[in-house]
């Protein structure tokens, strides 16, 4: 054989078992790997839509500013929030669920196993799918198809009188996609749990998360099929003749807002509940003591979830509605706060006397508690009907929105991401860079969205694309876009803690943490089949219960 055929041969040998591992993931069924396609999927929008909330407050951070021009901050504002809820927030969550449901039952995998890679691939399509709107004619900045109409879509802006070309089209398409595979994953996540629980772990054994996971698939499929079915009416009335929400032709631009609050409401349950679970398996491991109110806090989550499918017209106080219907959402929204308020003082009730060690994970929970308060009596201030009118479409409701969703949700998501990460990469985290990621992320935070309350009440409008000077709202934009710096700083090192501890970390072994549940029986990264055999549990913590079986204040609450 020639050395030219030789030196031909060796790149293209190189170069196959990188080609195997791809196709590995690409087709692979095991649902540790669809998990961690998940996070990654969602670890990059997260980038992305960061990049687009950064270019929001540059845009803001003086009046009569020019960073980008008008039609590009409402295309930017819309890819923003569409990204973050639908394409960050939903799949990094379903990401955590899937790896975590059948090791924490004792399972070998979901139960239907190609129907969840099926789900992951129609999420990351609709993802895909709204990005590819940026290829069109000049893309985001010129006349491109990229969706310009906020992630609510109100009609009549949707209409193609109001929106022509094809950038709702792919906004509608993209969402539509997405919601097959969030309807999948959770028809799969209630079966899982329902029916493949290891033996001995009855309902009143299973982890929290377990519990907290299976109401908030149950209210996916509750929320997500009226948007569905939203937005195939859109589509309806923007090619096929349809008057759904043509005011002019007998139909209603309200009840497209009917049908988009009835999933935007419960979604946020549907995110939160599983920052609930998270908070709930990490705060008692770094409290060295077990859950205090087990069966309080599943009655709690599954209250949450039906209250939670009868609040979403709070967010429709001020479209006129009759003083009946206002009277309901006010008393719905005022009733939810009850169940949520159990939650906290269980986990405080948890630290109470613990011997608290603040790792990284317990940093970020400890500030979940205390900012998901805040964000919570906001939410009662604005479930009230009459302040509502005053500061419903003011920056106040963006302040408390992302209260909600970066202070309560994604506060405890970057604890379950340190939690976690020895178990699904072997190596353990850098402490140090941990808790510069919290400090920089806490600071912006702060910054950001406690300061953003202000210009709200001063009166400054939700969706603007400049202001006029000397409303009083200038010194408080500059403040906010400073703390955006610090998040986006934070971020970055939290990507950096992630990439340098997978290769350079320490060697984590199976139980770094002195945990309980099943996963922690396992080796880091876990097998293909998760178990050598299936396990059997005889308590809600079976790991300790084997570790510690002279322990007996360990063994029940």
């Amino acid at each position: 054989m020639s050395t030219e055929s030789i030196a031909w041969r060796a790149p293209q040998a190189a170069a196959r078992p990188l080609v195997d591992k791809l196709h590995e993931w690409v087709t692979t069924v095991d649902h540790k790997r669809l998990g961690i396609l998940y996070i990654t999927y969602a670890l990059f929008f997260l980038i992305i839509g960061g990049i687009e909330a950064t270019v929001l407050r540059i845009q803001l951070i003086r009046p009569h500013n020019h960073f980008v021009p008008p039609q590009v901050f409402n295309r930017m504002f819309t890819m923003h929030g569409t990204t973050m809820i639908f394409f960050v927030a939903m799949p990094v969550l379903f990401g955590f669920a899937n790896y975590l449901v059948p090791l924490m039952i004792g399972a070998r995998d979901m139960a239907f196993p190609r129907l969840n890679a099926f789900s992951f691939w129609m999420t990351a399509f609709g993802g895909l799918l709204l990005y590819f709107s940026l290829l069109g004619a000049n893309g985001l900045y010129g006349a491109g198809n990229a969706p310009d109409v906020g992630w609510f879509a109100y009609a009549p802006l949707t209409s193609l009188a109001f929106s022509p070309g094809h950038s709702t089209d792919y906004w509608t398409l993209s969402l539509l996609v997405s919601g097959f595979g969030s309807i999948g994953t959770a028809i799969n996540i209630i079966a899982t749990i329902l029916c493949m629980r290891c033996p001995g772990m009855t309902l009143e054994k299973m982890p929290l998360l377990a519990w907290l996971n299976l109401v908030m698939a149950g209210l996916v499929i509750l929320a997500v099929s009226p948007l569905t079915a939203a937005q195939i009416m859109l589509l309806i009335d923007r090619y096929l003749g349809g008057h759904f929400f043509d005011t002019q032709a007998g139909g209603s631009a309200v009840m497209w807002m009917h049908f988009f609050w009835v999933f935007g409401h419960p979604e946020v349950y549907v995110l939160v509940i599983p920052a609930f679970a998270f908070a709930s398996e990490i705060i008692p491991v770094f409290s060295r003591k077990a859950i205090f109110g087990y069966p309080v806090m599943v009655a709690a989550t599954i209250c949450i979830g039906f209250i939670g499918m009868s609040v979403w017209a709070h967010h429709m106080f001020t479209v006129g509605m009759s003083s009946s219907a206002n009277t309901f959402f006010v008393l719905s929204t005022m009733a939810i706060a009850v169940p949520t308020g159990i939650k906290i003082f269980n986990w405080l009730a948890t630290m109470w006397g613990g011997q608290i060690d603040f790792k990284t994970p317990m940093l970020f929970c400890v500030a979940f508690l205390f900012q998901f308060l805040i964000a919570g009596l906001t939410g009662i201030m604005l479930g009230s009907a009459p302040f509502d009118w005053q500061l419903g479409n003011s920056y106040f409701v963006v302040a408390h929105f992302h209260y909600v969703i970066v202070g309560g949700i994604l506060f405890t998501l970057f604890g379950a991401f340190y939690y976690w990460f020895p178990k699904m990469s072997g190596r353990m985290y850098n402490e140090k860079l941990g808790r510069l990621h919290f400090w920089l992320f806490i600071i912006g935070f702060h910054l950001t969205f406690d300061f953003m309350h202000i210009p709200g009440i001063l009166g400054m409008p939700r969706r603007i694309y400049t202001y006029e000077p000397g409303r009083g709202w200038d010194v408080w934009n500059l403040i906010v876009t400073i703390g955006v710096v610090f998040q986006a700083a934070g971020v970055l090192v939290f990507i950096g803690n992630l990439l340098w501890s997978y290769f350079r970390g320490e060697l984590a072994g199976s139980d770094p943490w002195d945990a309980w549940t099943l996963e922690w029986s396992t080796s880091s990264p876990p097998p293909a089949y998760n178990f050598g055999s299936i396990p059997t549990v005889r308590s809600r913590r079976p790991l300790w219960d084997l570790k510690h079986p002279d322990d007996p204040d360990w063994k029940y609450e």
